[in-house]
């Protein structure tokens, strides 16, 4: 289960800095929207230890609602040549649309991350032709009705034949296996108990042989846990990741970057990765 993204293959958790060019994310949205308050952003958390800069413009937080492409294609792609002409880091792109994985991989983009794991008309075709490093991740519904009233009979089961499913029909179509990672998708269709049930038995998901990427940061899962408004979740966005990288995750999508690469790294150092 080595990750392996623009060639080049990665044996410690990564950290993956979210970029949110939106004016509605659930936890910064509106902050990041102008490219250059974009940029600056990426340079900061490159700064902080970030690996790679996940690059979205469409919120998909609970509720929301979709952004037309030409919108979402405005938001992403300038931000995108700047940070690969100044930083040269790894970046990815946060969509669901073929379009914009097109233009976002030809604009420099090493990773799809799609939460509608190539479902959408297009999309596998797009991320065949792109040949980078993609991201499938399990969401029950759709963002704007998604959390209503999930509901599973085994949420381990479903979740991880589903995300086989996916990979083996991107497979089929081109897509390269060593460029697949997946994602259970924690809160994406998900009520808390199913949530923590994911990341208590995490190390489920390696039985597919594939990198996870893991994105619990700052999520309502903790905020119902623990009565927290979102920019109270630091301590248990941080227990989070460092269980999840105990557990064989590969990517760490957070908010916090500084904090995380300082947990990520106590954790690895900790553990017997030899």
């Amino acid at each position: 289960m080595k990750l392996t993204i623009a060639g080049k293959v990665y044996h410690r958790p990564m950290v993956m800095g979210i970029l949110n060019c939106t004016p509605d994310s659930f936890s910064d949205g509106g902050r990041y929207l102008a490219e250059d308050k974009a940029i600056e952003h990426a340079r900061a958390m490159i700064k902080d230890g970030a690996d790679i800069i996940d690059i979205g413009g469409e919120s998909t937080r609970p509720g929301s609602a979709e952004v037309c492409i030409e919108e979402e294609l405005n938001r992403t792609i300038g931000p995108i040549k700047a940070i690969k002409q100044e930083l040269g880091c790894l970046v990815s792109i946060d969509t669901r649309h073929a379009l914009v994985m097109t233009k976002a991989c030809e604009a420099g983009a090493d990773l799809i991350n799609d939460i509608n794991a190539l479902n959408e008309p297009g999309a596998i075709d797009a991320a065949v032709q792109a040949d980078v490093a993609v991201c499938l991740m399990h969401m029950q519904g759709q963002p704007e009705t998604m959390q209503n009233s999930p509901c599973y009979n085994n949420i381990l089961s479903e979740v991880i034949n589903y995300l086989n499913n996916r990979a083996q029909i991107a497979i089929a179509a081109g897509v390269k296996p060593e460029n697949i990672i997946l994602d259970p998708g924690f809160g994406f269709g998900k009520n808390v108990e199913h949530n923590f049930s994911m990341l208590r038995h995490l190390e489920d998901f390696q039985t597919l042989g594939y990198p996870l990427l893991v994105g619990v940061s700052r999520k309502s899962m903790f905020g119902k846990l623990l009565n927290r408004a979102v920019d109270e979740r630091l301590a248990a966005s941080l227990a989070g990741a460092c269980i999840a990288a105990m557990k064989g995750a590969a990517i760490l999508r957070v908010h916090d970057v500084r904090e995380t690469a300082d947990v990520l790294k106590v954790t690895y150092h900790s553990m017997d990765h030899e």
